[in-house]
């Protein structure tokens, strides 16, 4: 296979007979099961993105200074429609790191109050909590919930018993990163309401994978990726803000839009916007717009070929039984799942050699996760992938596991 700088295996010619696949950037001769990581880009997105930056080029000014709060406005609508949201309660992020880090630092934490989460939150997240907490003598805590899932109602009961005195809010994933668990977050919002805490959802999985009201869910901030299962642009996400939170939310950055809240000014507000989150989180300085702007291009692409989630979730789920049987490990599939993503634990093995020797000498692209010191495959089907791409895994399993047992 030829190969371009870095080792990158240079892209063959898509043909129609690519299928679906075939509006995707992928190399063809990857079986990439990793869309939940950094997603996948349709061409028709790539060139809409392509298309906002020549603009940009073209006339710097004219597309930054004075057009581009209202072409971020259209986007955001195309967002909120698809969310059930408000535009002005949405504000685009590069990422949801960066929308739950906002968050963290937005709570007005103080000396003695407790953040609870779980422990299958994402890393970062998780770390940026601890940091954020630390810094105002608040801290954060991890509560336990055992794989495999027992269910909802053992969650929200051990939840309910993890709040204390101190607790100020909760913190959870909609879908959990290390290991594909989409968690019961309307009820979580209601127990937090009931307490009168603070809620704080990691979305990230979520957007183009699951049904979302963001409205009626109730969250006081809830941060979303549109470029995992959206498709959207890498550097593309969302932060939602309860009205009530807008002007208590921190920014990474402080720009003109704070400048003119401070000065009762309206001069930047053709791209600082003239709200308080808008004026808080639109205008980062100066920065490319283009992913962001692509978004709409990411949702229409999605309802026409991506609209039904199940096909996915079948093969995901499926597969991820077979593997299970095949290495002789426990199941933690759940049943009814919709989620295009699976988990698949791993028997003892070096996992990260085993990562290395699926896509070195199968060219299999699947992530290893872990949890509690134990190993995983997490495998996610989007509508590229097909039954010969499970039938590859585990075909690339059978050889290099006989009876359970690793051959390295």
């Amino acid at each position: 296979m030829a190969r371009g700088q870095a080792g990158f295996p240079l892209p063959r010619e898509r043909h129609e007979s690519a299928g679906l696949g075939g509006l995707f950037l992928l190399d063809p001769d990857i079986v990439f099961l990793n869309h939940g990581s950094f997603g996948a880009r349709p061409a028709i997105v790539a060139e809409e993105q392509a298309r906002f930056r020549s603009l940009a080029e073209a006339e710097p000014v004219r597309f930054l200074a004075r057009d581009s709060g209202v072409l971020l406005e259209g986007a955001l609508a195309w967002l909120a429609s698809l969310v059930g949201a408000s535009v002005r309660d949405l504000a685009f992020v590069e990422n949801a790191t960066t929308a739950v880090g906002i968050a963290a630092r937005s709570l007005g934490l103080a000396s003695g109050d407790e953040v609870i989460g779980t422990d299958h939150e994402y890393g970062a997240c998780a770390e940026s909590w601890s940091r954020a907490c630390a810094a105002r003598g608040a801290s954060y805590r991890a509560v336990h919930v055992p794989l495999p899932y027992e269910g909802d109602e053992a969650f929200i009961a051990s939840l309910e018993a993890a709040i204390g005195p101190r607790t100020k809010a909760i913190f959870i994933s909609h879908v959990t990163s290390p290991t594909a668990l989409q968690l019961p977050v309307a009820e979580v919002c209601a127990t937090a309401r009931e307490r009168g805490l603070l809620c704080v959802v990691d979305g990230a999985h979520a957007p183009g994978q699951l049904d979302l009201d963001l409205d009626s869910l109730g969250a006081d901030f809830y941060a979303g990726n549109c470029h995992k299962w959206l498709c959207a642009p890498l550097g593309s996400a969302f932060l939602h803000v309860r009205r009530g939170l807008h002007a208590s939310v921190e920014p990474p950055v402080v720009s003109w839009g704070l400048v003119d809240e401070s000065a009762g000014s309206c001069d930047h507000d053709p791209y600082a916007g003239c709200d308080a989150l808008a004026r808080r989180l639109r205008w980062q300085g100066t920065r490319d717009l283009s992913a962001f702007l692509s978004v709409p291009a990411a949702i229409d692409f999605c309802r026409v070929h991506a609209s039904e989630a199940g096909p996915c979730a079948w093969l995901a789920a499926d597969t991820a039984l077979k593997a299970s049987a095949q290495l002789g490990t426990r199941s933690l599939v759940r049943e009814g799942s919709s989620l295009r993503m699976s988990l698949v634990a791993l028997p003892p093995c070096d996992a990260q050699r085993l990562k290395t020797a699926l896509f070195d000498s199968w060219r299999i692209e699947v992530p290893v996760t872990s949890w509690c010191g134990a190993s995983f495959l997490r495998l996610s089907f989007h509508i590229y992938n097909d039954k010969a791409d499970a039938e590859a895994l585990l075909e690339a399993l059978g050889e290099l596991f006989k009876e359970g047992l690793p051959r390295f």
